[in-house]
């Protein structure tokens, strides 16, 4: 048999679906990406069609194999990463989904997030100790797929019914995708890996299976829930009638901001990257014990290259920044393209002394407060757009830097370097703006799709395209180095009217 040439990565997100092709050297051969409608029904509320999604990346595996010319014969494996926490349920006799997928940033399960932490033998501290953390390593938030599970079992007729006779099913996005590769209806496998599950408020963070008290408080039947597999090894095959047209081996499964982790080649303790995407979500690999964060940052499964074990991550979710400027883009119409606000904020030496905090769907990490709305502060009649799409990119960088701060103080170790991805990276003024933000060094790899690269990795690795980490290691290369050009003093100074605006973005909505 021929040496297969290739591995494939469906890297589906909140804004689009991509399909990219990967070579032995880690380096991307073809591409293709669609976006899919943003559904918003109510404020705070966020939705996708799950259909549309899947038919999306029909079409993106179509168009990646024909632009590409790439033959089924030489793909060796093919991996999923996905956004995570968007939660789909669907009928399992014909896949039709019983309501619209509840993105990551729907806000719908406030009031009952707000009730669950008064609940006695429930609540938890500011920084998020309690049950929950310690059975799930995350904290109660409206951000998490459990919520969203109980209000769509709640709210649509007849569900909670239907699923307890078996009729339905569960998944984040990476679960539908693999069910519909491997046959949907008709025998797909539903399956699901232990970075996504750990991003559901279910999976106990500690034994890497689901946790039966968690399930019963937020009444899911644990009958829906997909099996937790490792984020490397061989799910099922794609069907001959489906968009390869062959029988491959779907074999990696990894939720995006982790496959980022493992396409960055974070393999060490104390490895860590921010991916700048819609959000931005930092992650810092701590080993194969879950250390619980004291500073609002969530423990989560890393990923999994063997049943029943775990390379765990300290993460620092932020949940506006990629979409802020598409805010600007859409909402504002103040740039035509997003790329175009790196052009535009160039224009002027500083944010003009205003701050922008773009609180949309509350605050995530560190602060956790589902009451903060987004607000521009220090206004003046000086301020032009062009300091307002300035303010904007500095919005990301100040969020990021909260995350440090309080991974700095979780890990005892300053932050001295860190692995930058995703399509915003390719802004040089947002990454020379990170570097001066943090005080450290902003290194840019020269794969900076490494989301893709990294379901890639975990593909190959089932199949053996690659023999070990060590082969993904020697991929690795720098693109670019970002360092420091500005004053202690200086640094400090726009942090602190950073917090300062933070702190008046707080407790808007009662």
């Amino acid at each position: 048999m021929a040496e297969k040439k290739y591995v494939v990565a469906i890297d589906q997100g909140t804004t689009s679906s991509r399909c990219m092709v990967f070579k032995k050297d880690g380096t991307p051969v073809v591409s293709d990406q669609m976006e899919h409608a943003q559904i918003f029904p109510k404020p705070g509320w966020v939705e996708h069609d799950a259909l549309e999604i899947w038919h999306r990346v029909e079409d993106v595996v179509k168009g990646a194999l024909k632009k590409g010319n790439i033959s089924t014969d030489d793909i060796a494996s093919i991996g999923i990463t996905n956004q995570r926490e968007t939660t789909v349920i669907w009928e399992k006799a014909t896949g039709k989904p019983i309501y619209n997928a509840i993105v990551w940033q729907c806000m719908r399960t406030q009031d009952f997030c707000a009730e669950w932490q008064k609940t006695p033998g429930w609540q938890q501290d500011a920084a998020g100790q309690g049950k929950v953390k310690e059975h799930t390593g995350l904290l109660i938030s409206p951000y998490f797929s459990g919520t969203k599970i109980k209000w769509i079992l709640d709210n649509v007729p007849g569900s909670r019914e239907r699923a307890a006779k078996g009729e339905l099913l569960f998944g984040n996005i990476d679960t539908w995708l693999i069910w519909n590769l491997t046959g949907g209806a008709n025998g797909g496998v539903h399956v699901t890996d232990v970075s996504n599950a750990s991003r559901t408020l279910l999976m106990n963070i500690k034994t890497l299976k689901w946790d039966e008290e968690m399930a019963k408080f937020l009444n899911v039947p644990i009958a829906i829930l997909p099996a937790i597999k490792p984020s490397s090894a061989v799910y099922g095959n794609t069907i001959p009638n489906g968009p390869f047209g062959a029988s491959i081996p779907v074999a990696g499964d990894l939720g995006d901001q982790q496959a980022a982790l493992f396409g960055q080649a974070c393999f060490n303790k104390g490895d860590t990257k921010n991916t700048y995407g819609t959000g931005c979500f930092m992650l810092m690999n701590i080993g194969e014990v879950p250390v619980s964060s004291k500073n609002g940052l969530l423990t989560t499964a890393g990923y999994s290259l063997d049943e029943g074990k775990c390379t765990y991550a300290l993460e620092g979710s932020i949940a506006v920044t990629g979409s802020a400027v598409q805010w600007l883009r859409d909402n504002l119409k103040i740039v035509d393209e997003s790329p175009d606000s790196e052009h535009f904020a160039n224009k002027v030496d500083d944010a003009g002394g205003i701050y922008f905090v773009p609180a949309f769907s509350g605050l995530y990490a560190p602060y956790w407060d589902m009451t903060a709305r987004g607000i521009i502060v220090g206004l003046t009649r000086y301020i032009r757009k062009e300091h307002i799409i300035r303010a904007t990119l500095e919005s990301i960088c100040y969020q990021t830097r909260d995350v440090v701060e309080a991974m700095n103080k979780d890990s005892g170790v300053p932050l001295a370097e860190l692995k930058v991805d995703g399509g915003a990276v390719k802004n040089n003024l947002l990454m020379r703006l990170q570097a001066d933000i943090l005080g450290a060094k902003v290194v840019r790899p020269v794969v900076n799709e490494t989301t893709a690269l990294g379901a890639a990795y975990a593909a190959g690795l089932a199949v053996g395209f690659w023999k070990n980490i060590d082969d993904l290691r020697a991929n690795w290369a720098k693109d670019a180095e970002f360092t420091n050009s500005i004053s202690d003093a200086k640094r400090e100074e726009g942090y602190k009217g950073w917090k300062k605006a933070v702190d008046k973005s707080r407790g808007w909505v009662d």
